[in-house]
């Protein structure tokens, strides 16, 4: 078995990290954090819409539904490349509600819905998780309750990630009360601009919006805006969250802090000793290398399954999980090296990396949580990937 990329893969992958330094730069995320301003919302826009000039913004979605139809493998370098410089690649809106839509949608919606995606015109947020619904997502209580033409929405959803941007939410919500909990539930594709919506963002530990609090108050949504069929929107959000939880960005957006973590080490001396020299730090700095090898190799065996045809289920929650707690590692790692500079906040005039670990430190920890829980990944592995009883 060769493990070993294309030479036409290579040409490919050089040949983005070329546009990606002409048009972006080295970018300013934060290993995965993406800037929250509405300037640097606008630039993310911005540079969309060139990869779109260019066909990469979908790359690897169908000819008929706006994109190239490139290979698993060529989406996967591209947004190893754009992760590890920072730049932006669509986010949820190309990566699982577009294909949602594509596994779930009607003709018609697909033709409504897939064009503004594929044109980078409109950017979309998810709607799953509720103040007492995180890892229990099936419990939810957003209502959607049949009126005519319409279904009319009360709830409230949390940690709705880019809320404050959307142009367009994919929101799950109970439709039939008295069923069962996994199977009273249905999909909408909703307008973030209809009346009764309301955005609250919530402020992290790091200072940076991102997560929010969305309020629906009567939210009138149309019978042809329902994703899949009524009650059966479960198994719409279990495509989603498979679609979320696959990428290699978080690989490689950790192997650009770890680079620069390293380079650090090489080059500074601390109480006249360079960082590189004393204890134990050579050694943890090997460790995470090698961590992040596993982890690109976890995630391209995801990328293989696609391409294949198979549909990675346990496999993407084995990604997730281990990316999201390597993120974590890395985070602790840096601070603590770093010393009393890995406290710094962004801003100091004393701080190194402009302060990259020690935000890094304060937000990870949300990373092992959304997207579904590092418990709720162990026990997708246990069942479904080892074949354990439940409970």
């Amino acid at each position: 078995m060769d493990f070993a990329f294309t030479a036409e893969d290579q040409d490919f992958r050089n040949e983005v990290r070329g546009f990606i330094r002409e048009h972006w730069g080295l970018g300013d995320t934060v290993g995965g954090i993406a800037a929250e301003s509405p300037e640097d919302f606008a630039r993310g826009r911005e540079f969309a819409r060139r990869l779109n000039d260019r066909g990469w913004f979908t790359l690897a979605w169908p000819k008929e539904y706006g994109g190239l139809g490139a290979s698993h493998i060529r989406q996967l370098i591209f947004n190893e490349e754009c992760a590890y410089h920072g730049a932006p690649t669509g986010g949820g809106s190309v990566g699982f509600v577009g294909p949602a839509i594509m596994v779930h949608g009607s003709e018609e919606q697909k033709r409504r819905f897939l064009p503004p995606i594929a044109h980078a015109e409109v950017s979309w947020c998810e709607g799953f998780s509720e103040p007492g619904s995180g890892s229990d997502l099936a419990s939810l209580q957003t209502r959607a309750v049949a009126d005519g033409d319409d279904y009319v929405i009360n709830g409230q959803k949390i940690w709705t990630s880019g809320a404050h941007h959307a142009d367009w939410i994919i929101l799950l919500t109970r439709t039939d009360p008295e069923a069962p909990k996994h199977r009273g539930i249905s999909c909408f594709l909703v307008d973030m601009k209809s009346p009764g919506i309301s955005v609250q963002p919530i402020m992290q530990m790091h200072n940076r919006p991102g997560f929010n609090q969305t309020f629906f108050d009567n939210v009138r949504v149309p019978r042809s805006h329902m994703l899949g069929e009524e009650n059966r929107g479960w198994y719409v959000a279990a495509t989603t969250l498979d679609f979320e939880r696959s990428g290699v960005g978080r690989f490689a957006s950790g192997q650009r802090n770890l680079d620069e973590l390293t380079e650090f080490c090489r080059g500074t001396s601390i109480g006249g000793i360079r960082v590189i020299e004393r204890p134990g730090v050579r050694e943890k700095l090997a460790e995470l290398q090698i961590e992040h090898a596993v982890g690109r190799c976890l995630a391209y065996r995801v990328a293989w399954m696609q391409g294949a045809g198979k549909i990675p289920n346990y496999e993407a929650s084995v990604s997730k999980m281990f990316g999201t707690e390597l993120a974590q590692r890395l985070a602790r790692a840096g601070v603590n090296i770093m010393g009393l500079y890995g406290m710094l906040f962004e801003g100091s005039k004393w701080a190194t990396l402009e302060a990259k670990m020690q935000t890094l430190y304060l937000s990870s920890l949300s990373f092992t949580i959304g997207a579904g829980t590092s418990e709720i990944q162990r026990n997708i592995i246990a069942t479904r990937g080892l074949g354990l009883p439940r409970g």
